[in-house]
């Protein structure tokens, strides 16, 4: 086997890899064969081209699925026998529904429906579905229903496509994935764009995967005719409650999380052994405990807590707001992605709070506590919530603490020019392994969930 150019100065510029013992990076070969020999001359695409193809389709598909924030929900991260005292009956809900979901990624055909209450799994296997259809090669498009309407209504300002454009490339999608059916705002201009959308890809018989906590009573009728058809629809009901709520079924969300948190305390927060860890990598963990204790002590600006999944920085985040609530206050501490879904939540007719009200509420806390900011699906929407409440805060000099495995470049140009006025907000990076036993520690990678 040869190349086609033995030394080249610019190989660089080559398309296939400059490291390449075989090609040295001009990405084609030519066989050392006979003359008589078919194939002699011909050229054929190196090994080391494929990759670079084949990665780069991969990352195409990725982009164009919207599931970069979820690419860690897969199926061998779903735990399908719950936590800890779930019954029988939710433990054999959930593993089927794991079964029915990795049958149907499997072999994309039909519509498969997940139904269930918040936090019981339904969106994790959703996005398995269509993280191991893009894993194979396949295209599929995940999005919650409400950010769909708001792609849809971004897209009458033409910038980067036209309304039609969105429109088709959703209703003709290899496989569509619709979470949180029924979260939406029921205008009657969404309801009439969600039907078009649903009853083209019923007529069609196109691939679709659809999660609600809604019952099909809830939900508008000719979207419910639909669904009823056993002929395509196959409809899987998790009876499991909510992951994140293992104590209580009605609880205040937005104080919820750091009362299944009240373990983590500065007091029990491990700086480790020093044999484990180097000079550098001690010194920036010691640096952000003592950070997170004079914070607690003092809130006064906002604290952002960097570093890889599993660093320590949520417990750090939390010991702040056990402290504060120690002093008798009563910060707010929620992940983004769940914020954001609570803010959703309030959409439902079922709702016993309006969004000004939980929205004012997050806005105006005397601390709130903002634990994985980066992770949430990068919608128009979700990204002028988040803006807002940051602006607001910020505008009012009003405490924040935020953690993130984001590096701050992949952050909102907002947010991130916020999080760099150093007379507001002050920011320590936990550059260490995972604190888990046998978690792997990544080299860039800072994307979604859990510290």
């Amino acid at each position: 086997m040869e190349t086609l150019s033995s030394a080249n100065p610019r190989r660089a510029n080559y398309p296939g890899d400059p490291e390449c013992p075989i090609c040295g990076g001009i990405g084609y070969v030519r066989e050392d064969l006979p003359v008589g020999d078919p194939n002699f001359g011909r050229v054929q695409v190196c090994e080391c081209r494929r990759r670079v193809v084949l990665q780069a389709a991969q990352s195409s598909l990725l982009r164009y699925s919207n599931l970069e924030a979820l690419s860690n929900l897969t199926f061998e991260r779903f735990n399908p026998a719950g936590r800890l005292g779930l019954g029988d009956e939710a433990v054999a809900s959930l593993r089927y529904a794991l079964s029915q979901s990795q049958t149907f990624a499997d072999h994309p055909h039909g519509w498969l429906l997940l139904t269930g209450t918040y936090g019981c799994g339904k969106t994790h296997l959703a996005a398995a579905i269509a993280n191991a259809v893009v894993a194979a090669g396949g295209k599929a498009l995940f999005l919650t229903v409400p950010d769909l309407l708001d792609w849809l209504r971004a897209s009458y300002s033409g910038v980067d496509e036209s309304y039609e454009q969105r429109f088709e490339e959703i209703r003709n999608a290899p496989l569509l994935v619709l979470d949180d059916l029924g979260t939406q705002n029921t205008t009657a201009w969404a309801q009439e764009k969600l039907f078009q959308i649903m009853d083209h890809r019923y007529v069609r018989r196109l691939p679709t995967v659809i999660t609600t906590n809604f019952t099909m009573a809830d939900l508008e009728d000719r979207v419910r005719s639909r669904l009823l058809d056993p002929d395509l629809v196959t409809v899987v009901k998790i009876t499991a409650p909510d992951f994140r709520n293992p104590v209580q079924e009605n609880h205040d969300p937005l104080i919820y999380a750091l009362s299944l948190m009240a373990d983590r305390t500065f007091g029990n927060f491990s700086l480790r052994e020093p044999e484990k860890l180097k000079a550098e990598e001690r010194a920036s963990l010691e640096k952000a405990f003592h950070a997170a204790q004079q914070f607690a002590e003092e809130p006064y600006g906002w604290l952002v807590l960097l570093g890889d999944y599993g660093s320590g920085k949520t417990h750090l985040a939390a010991a702040i707001g056990n402290y504060r609530k120690g002093m008798g206050e009563e910060p707010v501490m929620i992940s983004v992605p769940d914020l954001l879904d609570h803010l959703r939540a309030t959409f439902s007719p079922s709702s016993t709070v309006s969004f000004d009200e939980r929205f004012e509420r997050v806005r105006t806390v005397p601390l709130l506590i903002l634990d994985d900011l980066g992770t949430q699906s990068a919608t128009p929407w979700a990204r002028e919530k988040l803006n807002q409440i940051f602006n607001y805060r910020y505008m009012a000099r009003l405490p924040m603490v935020i953690t993130t495995s984001a590096a701050l470049e992949e952050l909102d140009a907002r947010i991130r020019s916020r999080m760099l006025d150093e007379r507001m907000c002050r920011i320590y990076l936990l550059d260490v392994p995972p604190y888990r036993a046998g978690a792997a520690r990544s080299e860039k990678s800072r994307r979604p969930r859990g510290s």
